[in-house]
């Protein structure tokens, strides 16, 4: 097959035959298919679309491309969580071992941030030692030993999704359904699951603004995990505001650190992991309701296992040992600090989720390019939330930069980036609907 005229058929609105996407796929992993096909072939699918038979194809071909695992000797059911991408997202650092807490078990392979959004790998390698690439040996070890393991995709699973992945970031297609699709469901197919939640999130933040975009993500995601034999439930979430109150690698280590072992936990933060982490006790059959599910959950967290669990990991996987006890001696600090004020009286109305994400990007917090370094001590903490009242001389957040010149520039916009009213703005709810087979709401 010539891989020139397969684009073609795409970029005409043609439907491409199964034997065609393995070939492509197969090119994208051996590297027959250069960049500048790549991004011609991902250009013509966000373009074209893909219909549901090619979707499944495309999902599967980049799962064979690689190694698909087995867990038939765990005592438990295995399951994983992922999310398509906001500001202030640090749910799976604390997810995780609460799941792990209540008997399961989550090989959590994760991402690195696309575009303005945060991703896991780069919020975990701000704690000094951690290492993401593990072999796959050691990764399952530390699933069985620990409960879960939160490492980067490596070169073995779904190898042709790495390079899919990264040009995605930089050819402008980072918001295509059928790419995305395909693109999560192909790791999590190879990570050996026997349930998935997804956390599609919906909003200025988010890759889908439109909620009706983002539900029809959704389904398909849940229809292609279903055809595949994976059980998945998926929740939307908002990202019209940052979830957290911190946008910046080591200052979200930082709140997950403190959700873990209770000093802090912010009602919309918390909301969105309960919510997730019980359609991930649900999807496997490891609670027969919901209500069990939370109470597993509380005391995962009360019980202080879910901390300890993260802990013990964290110093598996080469980070410190007393992270948890000395959080301010091991997470890397910015030089400068500076605090924002309101400058007005009210109440918060709006926080441009975007525009915090880029803002943080641009302290040197996030990529312009895929080569690009983090710089993981920078970004905004203490950030204020819709429906805060707040005096004129309350902060608005903190600004943690690396000289003072980017921390004026940066003050001066997060001002910018927070509207202020004298109405209490009416509380919208952060869940939108759940995917579940006979439960939609």
């Amino acid at each position: 097959m010539n891989a020139a005229d397969l684009i073609q058929v795409k970029r005409d609105g043609g439907e491409l035959e199964t034997a065609a996407i393995q070939h492509l796929v197969q090119g994208i992993g051996e590297h027959t298919l250069s960049d500048i096909q790549l991004g011609a072939l991902l250009m013509a699918i966000y373009q074209q679309g893909m219909s549901p038979r090619e979707q499944a194809d495309l999902t599967l071909a980049m799962r064979d491309s690689g190694i698909v695992l087995n867990w038939d000797d765990l005592d438990g059911p295995v399951v994983d969580k992922h999310s398509t991408g906001g500001v202030g997202d640090l749910v799976s650092l604390v997810l995780a071992p609460m799941l792990a807490a209540c008997g399961v078990y989550v090989p959590m392979i994760s991402g690195r941030g696309l575009g303005h959004t945060g991703g896991t790998l780069d919020k975990l390698e701000s704690i000094p030692g951690f290492s993401v690439n593990i072999d796959i040996g050691d990764f399952q070890a530390h699933v069985r030993r620990h409960g879960f393991a939160l490492v980067g995709q490596g070169p073995d699973l779904a190898p042709a999704d790495r390079r899919m992945y990264a040009a995605r970031d930089v050819s402008a297609t980072v918001s295509c359904t059928p790419l995305i699709v395909a693109s999560i469901l192909s790791k999590k197919l190879a990570e050996g699951l026997d349930g998935l939640v997804m956390d599609v999130k919906v909003g200025r933040g988010a890759i889908l603004e439109d909620l009706g975009r983002a539900r029809h993500l959704a389904a398909a995601l849940c229809e292609v995990a279903a055809g595949a034999g994976l059980p998945c439930h998926a929740v939307l979430s908002d990202m019209n505001q940052p979830l957290a109150s911190a946008a910046g690698n080591a200052l979200e280590v930082r709140e997950a650190i403190d959700f873990l072992l209770g000093r802090r936990r912010e009602p919309r933060f918390t909301e969105v992991v309960m919510a997730l982490s019980v359609e991930a006790l649900r999807v496997v059959g490891g609670a027969a309701d919901d209500e069990s599910a939370r109470r597993m959950l509380d005391h995962a967290l009360d019980s202080g296992d879910a901390a300890e669990r993260f802990a013990t990991l964290v110093a598996a996987q080469g980070g410190p040992r007393d992270l948890m006890e000395r959080v301010d001696d091991h997470l890397r600090a910015a030089p400068v600090i500076r605090r924002v004020s309101a400058g007005a009286a009210g109440y918060v109305q709006a926080v441009d989720a975007l525009e915090v994400g880029r803002l943080v990007r641009d302290l040197g917090g996030g990529r312009r390019r895929e080569d690009d370094t983090i710089d993981p001590a920078v970004g905004v903490s203490g950030l204020c939330a819709v429906g805060d009242r707040l005096d004129a001389d309350d902060a608005l957040g903190n600004i943690h930069a690396r000289d003072e010149a980017a921390a004026e520039a940066a003050a001066e916009r997060l001002a910018r980036l927070v509207s202020i009213g004298p109405e209490k703005p009416v509380k919208t709810t952060m869940i939108y609907r759940v995917e579940r087979p006979g439960h939609q709401h």
